[in-house]
């Protein structure tokens, strides 16, 4: 079995020396823990060219590619179905349409003591897991027609793990004891991302399962960040000159288990992102509303405020925040940018005091150096990025456990660290030829233990002004180093990560798209 896994991966590592880029027509977040496709960091890249780049800077994804169709028609040698309406073609169908579908999937291997998850599982050796082999594959399909375009990644993923399994991807998995399947014990389960979007001039209205990431952070963001699970949603953006307008709606959930009638409580959440991008400068101003069991599809409105509708509805059902943030891109080889977030205060002076844990708040500061080279005529993609996050206790959290909580799942929408935490990350890249990838990331973490320090820690009710507040106290650093390196091919792809000193891991892949 293992001689014919290794010979697998060689045929797939050889068998792609092309381009892996494929047209989709959303730009999205980057996919980490499932539903791989071939590229290693398509949103670092996508931040590179931002910062590289001369035209204005939005943030706020996914967003609508524009260049999907011309894209189509370039690369989409697999389309399925291919028309543009000849001149004096007068007839009912469409002026236009396309449509691509691809076999996708790969063999993973996954180690290490916490399997990537060491945030919320620090008992280290105990929790040792190998996941092996990890097999997914599944069906990659886009298309367009006229003004309509679509996108659907949708797998099934089978598992062997030497300890009880756990979800890795923190979602619902199924155990298939041994008894019941001839002797054979794996995990199983299906995961898929997509979007269904109709276009106009000045608008876009989708309908996705995807995850939105707003400002212009990469690791770090604090409102809505990439590496929060993904959910359900209808999302409307519309561009009025520099200004971006963006409102969604998003169907949360609180617990993982699909066999849990509490899940039949709702909680939804309601977002709007405002961006003024002007030359080389964007202005962000996001804020998001969770509601629990208390649906008010008013706040989906893009011009009603929901830091002012929070105060319409009891305080036990709902929970919101308000976020500004700020880019500068420099001489087009460096951003500079950060992020203020506002959970809750008690008035301007609470925040400067920060005394007591009604001042929720959270800040995060970055900076990304990027430039493209030639060497030897081929092309390099190069540069740093290192981010600041401090995140006060008690933020995303709420007065009753696995209610109004800022939290999909049991995880934070915003910055994954959570609520009483602080981190510096600091990542060298590189891509050459479009091919080989390379990165080192370093982090120094620090995570409070006491209570407050998780999402549903939950504020005391009434003496929630009087409680004070006491941020890292106790927390010791933790250092760790992540070398990766990534081949990225237009049939296939092979993506290795190393994660050494603190939380030690690995994670190698071998992916394919046919």
């Amino acid at each position: 079995m293992s001689k014919f896994i290794l010979s697998f991966i060689s045929v797939l590592v050889l068998g792609g020396m092309v381009s892996s880029m494929a047209a989709s027509p959303v730009i999205g977040p980057e996919h980490t823990r499932n539903l791989k496709l071939l590229e290693a960091s398509p949103m670092l890249f996508e931040l590179h060219r931002q910062t590289t780049g001369d035209h204005l800077q939005y943030f706020a994804y996914p967003r609508r590619d524009t260049n999907f169709i011309k894209h189509f028609r370039e690369t989409e040698g697999s389309a399925l179905l291919y028309v543009d309406r000849l001149p004096g073609d007068t007839s009912s169908r469409p002026s236009s349409y396309g449509l691509a579908a691809s076999i996708v999937g790969g063999v993973d291997y996954r180690g290490g003591g916490s399997l990537g998850d060491s945030l919320w599982h620090r008992d280290g050796e105990s929790l040792k897991d190998t996941i092996w082999p990890g097999i997914d594959g599944g069906l990659y399909l886009r298309g367009f027609i006229d003004s309509v375009d679509f996108v659907l990644d949708a797998r099934i993923y089978g598992e062997g793990h030497t300890k009880n399994a756990r979800s890795f991807d923190r979602e619902f998995l199924e155990t298939q004891k041994a008894e019941d399947n001839s002797g054979v014990e794996y995990v199983s389960y299906a995961r898929y991302r997509a979007h269904f979007a109709f276009n106009y001039d000045w608008l876009r209205v989708d309908f996705g399962r995807d995850v939105m990431h707003w400002g212009p952070g990469y690791y770090n963001n604090l409102t809505l960040n990439q590496f929060a699970l993904p959910y359900n949603m209808l999302s409307m953006d519309m561009f009025v000159g520099p200004l971006h307008v963006l409102t969604f709606y998003g169907d949360l959930r609180i617990y993982s288990n699909s066999m849990s009638m509490e899940n039949k409580k709702e909680r939804h959440l309601f977002g709007h992102r405002y961006e003024l991008a002007v030359g080389n400068a964007t202005v962000g101003l996001s804020e998001i509303q969770v509601l629990f069991d208390n649906m008010k599809p008013w706040l989906f409105v893009p011009c009603v405020p929901l830091f002012m509708e929070k105060g319409n509805y009891s305080e036990n059902s709902n929970n919101g925040a308000l976020a500004m943030d700020f880019n500068y891109r420099l001489f087009n080889w460096a951003r500079l940018y950060t992020e203020f977030f506002m959970d809750d205060m008690e008035s301007p002076v609470s925040l400067i005091r920060n005394d007591n844990i009604e001042a929720k708040w959270a800040w995060m500061a970055g900076l990304q150096v990027a430039h493209d080279f030639k060497v030897k005529g081929k092309r390099l993609e190069a540069g740093s990025i290192a981010e600041y996050a401090r995140i006060e206790p008690y933020v995303y959290s709420h007065f009753e456990k696995n209610t109004a909580q800022l939290a999909h799942l049991g995880y934070p929408l915003g910055n994954q660290n959570g609520p009483n935490s602080q981190v510096v990350d600091w990542t060298v890249y590189g891509r050459f030829d479009g091919h080989i990838f390379v990165s080192v990331r370093n982090s120094w973490f620090w995570k409070g233990t006491d209570y407050g320090s998780a999402v549903n820690d939950t504020t005391p009710f009434r003496v929630h002004r009087k409680t004070p507040k006491k941020f890292l106290d106790g927390a010791s650093m933790e250092y760790s180093i992540t070398p990766a390196l990534a081949y990225e091919g237009r049939y296939a792809s092979f993506m290795s990560e190393f994660t050494l000193i603190n939380d030690k891991k690995v994670y190698l892949r071998a992916g394919f798209k046919f």
